[in-house]
């Protein structure tokens, strides 16, 4: 992309400055195969520097004042936000998202880097009664939230600029050097976004570090005994692979799921077949939260399958450039290629969908897809959703629980009663009532359970989970 020229200097922000590492890879667009940019590719010796430096300046970004770490994640936010539509070109052109969610991405990212300025001036703690115990009369207590220290946060293909300031930004409001490491499909504009908190003033430089390359990069940085924290975005596999490398250092996990939707018989039928085409088939489905299981309860479920039918019809799969693309191509072939396995695998009934349309996976609905297959109990991470008929609502949450994740799941009808079951009974970090699972506001707390991770999200969560208690106990 040419407007981007010297948006960002050349090599990766390690230390004070900008190392050059005599190595590039190369940035491809998902809907042709095109080369985007050049990307410079990091080493572990790399990544074992970037520890280092930022060992060495933990210390200076612990004792930042509170003014000038909010300071720096504010000037960020006004960068971005004034070169907000080259940064949704790039993100089009690196992950090959619609257009629609790449605004949607930015968006949530100047949310985030606001959210988490703000919340800069909550991180307090709080005085305790010693005295509850006679031998803690005349003594004085109180607690105080403390940097956990070095971060590193790894970040998944799908969001790249977001899951990245939900790294970056709470390691900063906690007063923690952070490094972090993009997918190598996907490190462009996390780079930007390293440049611009850097540049931002009031931080010392290697506070924001970033690099890129392989598994043995990651692992060199996960498997240091002295961070304080590994925070990471991806699937479950690499997920739980990355908490056994880095123990017993703490480990925040966002993780995939198989997210569910339930649909019960006393629902608005055309609004919840309009939230399965919305939140099944965003960001052409890569995303951890989109619609994938659908559970209906069997008086509705002829008719919602046909005006599920008639909608996916109108869901534009194309060139993620165009406003109207709905379903773009996958990030690579071979993503294509399992997703495409998987439904002819499934042991469903297609509905419609399930073919190549270009690069692309036609928007695809499947139904009666057992249990035991692919495509109903793991994360299949593209443009299909599957649907089934259960007897009535129990036997809905009692198949949503059946699943190994948790992370969202919603449910749509007209019974407080119901809503509340689902509230009480569904076994995932977030519950939500007539509307997608794939609904996130980035100041909420986000996070699944069961293999879905461990951890949350959302600026003011994240940092308290980067920061520790310290006790003050004081005999006047």
């Amino acid at each position: 992309m040419d407007d981007l020229d010297g948006a960002w200097p050349s090599g990766l922000p390690v230390g004070d400055g900008w190392v050059e590492t005599g190595r590039t890879g190369d940035v491809v667009f998902p809907y042709d195969g095109s080369v985007v940019a050049s990307a410079p590719v990091g080493t572990p010796e790399l990544a074992r520097r970037a520890v280092e430096e930022a060992l060495a300046v933990a210390p200076a970004m612990a004792a930042l004042p509170s003014h000038a770490r909010r300071a720096a994640l504010m000037g960020a936010h006004d960068a971005l936000a004034a070169r907000r539509e080259d940064v949704e070109r790039l993100l089009v052109l690196e992950t090959g998202k619609p257009l629609v969610d790449c605004r949607v991405e930015v968006a949530r990212t100047l949310v985030t880097l606001a959210t988490a300025a703000e919340e800069v001036a909550r991180l307090h703690g709080e005085t305790v009664p010693l005295d509850l115990l006679p031998s803690g009369e005349g003594l004085v207590g109180f607690w105080t939230r403390r940097p956990i220290g070095v971060v590193v946060g790894i970040t998944g293909f799908n969001y790249p600029l977001l899951l990245a300031a939900h790294k970056i930004a709470p390691a900063v409001a906690a007063g923690c050097p952070v490094i972090v490491k993009p997918a190598p499909a996907t490190p462009l504009a996390t780079l930007w976004l390293v440049h611009l908190l850097r540049s931002a003033g009031g931080l010392p430089p290697a506070g924001v570090q970033l690099v890129t390359g392989d598994v043995e990069v990651g692992r060199t940085l996960v498997e240091d005994r002295r961070i304080g924290a590994v925070s990471f975005t991806g699937s479950a596999a690499a997920g739980h692979a990355i908490a056994r490398a880095a123990a017993p250092t703490k480990v925040l996990l966002e993780l995939g799921s198989n997210a569910a939707l339930v649909v019960a018989a006393d629902a608005d039928l055309e609004a919840a077949a309009d939230a399965v085409v919305r939140g099944g088939y965003y960001a052409s489905g890569q995303a951890c939260i989109s619609v994938q299981r659908v559970l209906v309860e069997e008086p509705a479920r002829e008719a919602f399958v046909s005006l599920l039918a008639e909608r996916v019809k109108d869901v534009v799969a194309g060139d993620p450039r165009s406003p109207e693309t709905r379903v773009a191509p996958l990030i690579d072939p071979a993503a294509t290629e399992r997703v495409l396995d998987r439904v002819r695998e499934s042991g469903g009934t297609l509905v419609t969908g399930g073919v190549r349309d270009g690069r692309a996976i036609a928007p695809t609905v499947l139904t009666d897809v057992p249990d035991g297959a692919a495509a109903w109990d793991e994360e299949i991470f593209g443009p299909v959703v599957c649907v089934r008929s259960v007897p009535d609502l129990d036997a809905a949450f009692a198949a949503v629980n059946a699943s190994r994740y948790g992370l969202h799941a919603a449910v749509f009808t007209r019974s407080l009663a119901t809503a509340f079951a689902a509230v009480d009974r569904i076994e995932a970090g977030g519950v939500v009532v007539n509307d997608v699972p794939g609904f996130r506001a980035d100041n909420m707390p986000y996070g699944g359970v069961k293999d879905s991770g461990a951890g949350r999200e959302g600026p003011r969560f994240a940092i308290e989970e980067l920061t520790v208690t310290r006790m003050a106990i004081i005999r006047p």
